[in-house]
């Protein structure tokens, strides 16, 4: 439950953006659910507990990591009085997309035979891989426009007076989301509408291809803006500076006539030219002096533009010159939407000054924290998705960033993300049948001898906003849903994963419940609780004696996760399914060691509850080598991971993403 609700503003916000009947003289914008969107705006942000999970590099570092939903997070910040100065969002795109992390098997290090590159990979690299489900991005215009009002309305309440924002969508929903923020940040307040070009061209078209993104730009105040400078093309060389001089420096020649600009020039004779110029007299000298005139064919005397003195053009609002990041790129993390590192570190040089907090309240790859750090900037990274966290851990622990890691104890991330915990529990509630023909509003019934068939609620894991169970909800499962059903049901099952008040529903349900319907509600982190198996290993810590110092060695001889084996039980259903490819399977060895993606060791602290210190780290990257503490490997692992104090406890991540903490 929430320790309380942080206010989004002082006094609230008045107007409500909507989706129909936009009449522009009273710039209101309405559309279903209004009313409750309006209830939560009014209630505030929840403000739930904090839990401090790691620490990374300086422990008084300003920079945070934060696993939880972007309102949480902004509840959070408001609360500690902290203000951002620049947000840069990439948020769903409500596209109908489904985003997927492909899991890659390692290599077993206790295998005799030396393996080199691939020779034992399957043929198919898609059956080699399975997918781990990040976030379905899968919305309803209207949920998805109620969700985005309320994010955007926190993020709003943690602007600093002079901030500026940046929203990257695209063609599916960025002109709806256009009008929300006109009325979140002002119509005056929108400053420019930027196309990036993110791909070539579609062979595959059949309209017209489409290739870029739209980021909105935003600000408040009076906003820093340092206009970026983008580098001449190849073609804008060879057609402007197409001269050279005779230390073969590259120059355009521009004019020096003062014609046209009404009375800013200088009369005089240069060199039998009589003229109205540009400069003063002593000015052409000093030119003249410097080798910095060029004359035409007529003696007209011109100004010598070098290029090795330009630092490019004013960047536009047209944006081509910066590209995805293809598979082979160097900075390629292997995360679904990752951006290039080139289209954050225009945004964060425009609107943002060393020193300034930079935030991501959808921080995916991490990419902006990570640019953030390398240019000087404070950084807070933002995402539901466990494997966005350990992605941008991961990538700033090797950029050497220091930050904290806290985790948001609000209940969505039951298990692991909404679409995993959505998908649990549809095979964990006891007798649970889908059924999507006793209304939408319910997920099936469950059946049994006192009551018979009971419609089901769960709250939408993928919409942050129904998950308090609060008046509104209830008022609409009885006053909508409950009428609808058949009569011979006799009680509704509701799942709730937070609630503002118990006693308050208990007292609405009394009080408006005219039905013969039972109402039973069930807190759905018990039943999630109950199913979450933490992996097992099997090591030996040895004590190796080095000259002066210890060398402590933990040697991992077995490891056994029952969430990545049962993912790879269902991945051999579906290829042995799959009749038009090769049948192939993926088997682990006895040992189990290739299920495992990092080892952690902390020599601080043995405290179960104390945050992370990650002493000696060892990642095994997708092909099979070794990052050491940071630093890329050729070799492969061998089992094995050392540190020079004693290691207190083992934290391993397995090739899903969960993690385990083990005291030594």
């Amino acid at each position: 439950m929430a320790i309380k609700y942080v206010p989004y503003f002082p006094t609230t916000v008045s107007g409500q953006a909507v989706l129909n009947n936009f009449v522009r003289t009273q710039r209101i914008l309405r559309y279903r659910e209004s009313e409750k969107v309006t209830e939560r705006i009014l209630r505030g942000m929840p403000l739930y507990e904090m839990t401090e999970t790691e620490r990374v590099g300086d422990v008084d570092s300003d920079n945070m990591i934060i696993h939880g939903e972007c309102v949480s997070a902004c509840a959070y910040l408001k609360d500690q009085g902290i203000k951002v100065d620049l947000i840069y969002i990439d948020p769903p795109f409500a596209s109908g997309a489904d985003y997927a992390k492909k899991v890659y098997i390692r290599r077993n290090p206790l295998v005799a035979k030396v393996i080199k590159q691939t020779e034992q990979e399957l043929d198919d690299d898609e059956l080699k891989t399975f997918e781990e489900k990040m976030y379905g991005d899968i919305w309803d215009k209207e949920k998805y426009l109620n969700w985005m009002y309320e994010n955007l309305m926190a993020i709003r309440s943690v602007m600093s007076e002079n901030a500026s924002i940046y929203v990257h969508l695209d063609y599916h929903i960025g002109h709806y989301v256009k009008i929300l923020l006109d009325e979140i940040f002002g119509e005056d307040n929108f400053r420019n509408e930027i196309i990036w070009k993110r791909s070539t061209a579609h062979n595959d078209s059949t309209g017209f291809a489409n290739l870029h993104d739209t980021i909105f730009y935003y600000s408040i105040g009076e906003p820093l803006f340092d206009t970026p400078l983008v580098p001449y093309s190849q073609e804008y060389i060879d057609r402007y500076y197409n001269k050279t001089d005779h230390n073969g420096r590259k120059y355009l020649d521009r004019d020096l006539s003062a014609k046209g600009l009404k009375g800013a020039g200088y009369t005089y004779s240069w060199k039998g030219k009589n003229g109205y110029w540009r400069c003063p007299i002593t000015t052409m000298e000093r030119l003249e002096r410097e080798n910095r005139l060029y004359y035409t064919s007529n003696g007209t005397p011109r100004f010598k533009q070098y290029l090795d003195e330009m630092e490019g053009v004013p960047a536009q609002d047209l944006w081509i010159d910066i590209f995805a990041v293809n598979s082979q790129a160097e900075e390629r993390v292997g995360y679904a939407t990752q951006k290039p590192e080139a289209l954050l570190e225009r945004i964060i040089k425009a609107s943002s000054n060393e020193g300034m907090l930079v935030a991501d309240f959808f921080g995916g790859s991490g990419v902006t924290s990570a640019v953030a750090a390398k240019l000087g900037r404070k950084f807070v990274h933002t995402d539901v998705n466990i494997n966005s966290i350990q992605t941008a851990r991961d990538r700033l622990k090797a950029n050497e960033a220091s930050f904290t890691v806290k985790k948001i104890q609000d209940g969505v991330t039951l298990y692991r993300n909404p679409v995993q915990t959505k998908d649990a529990i549809t095979r964990i509630i006891p007798g649970l049948r889908i059924d999507p023909t006793i209304g939408s509003i319910w997920i099936g019934s469950v059946m049994d001898t006192t009551y018979g068939s009971s419609p089901v609620y769960i709250p939408d894991l993928m919409d942050s906003s129904s998950r308090v169970l609060d008046i509104v909800t209830l008022n609409r499962i009885i006053n909508d849903a409950m009428p609808q059903l058949p009569p011979t049901i006799k009680r509704v099952i509701v799942y709730y994963i937070d609630m503002i008040n118990r006693q308050e529903l208990d007292d609405f349900i009394e009080g408006n419940n005219d039905t013969v319907i039972e109402i039973e509600l069930r807190d759905l982190k018990e039943l999630l609780d109950n199913l979450i198996l933490e992996d097992e290993a099997e090591y030996t810590v040895i004590e190796r004696p080095n000259n002066m110092v210890d060398i402590y060695t933990v040697k991992i001889s077995r490891f056994y996760s029952d969430r990545v084996f049962h993912k790879i039980s269902e991945f051999n259903q579906r290829a042995m399914a799959c009749s038009n490819k090769r049948t192939s399977y993926i088997e682990l060895s006895q040992e189990g060691l290739e299920a495992i993606e990092m080892i952690s060791l902390d020599c601080t602290t043995a405290d179960r509850n104390a945050p992370w210190h990650s002493d000696s780290e060892i990642k095994i990257e997708k092909d099979c080598t070794a990052t050491i503490n940071g630093r890329k490997t050729t070799d492969f692992w061998d089992g094995l991971i050392h540190s020079d104090s004693r290691p207190l406890r083992m934290k391993i991540r397995n090739i899903c993403g969960d993690e385990t903490i083990i005291t030594l």
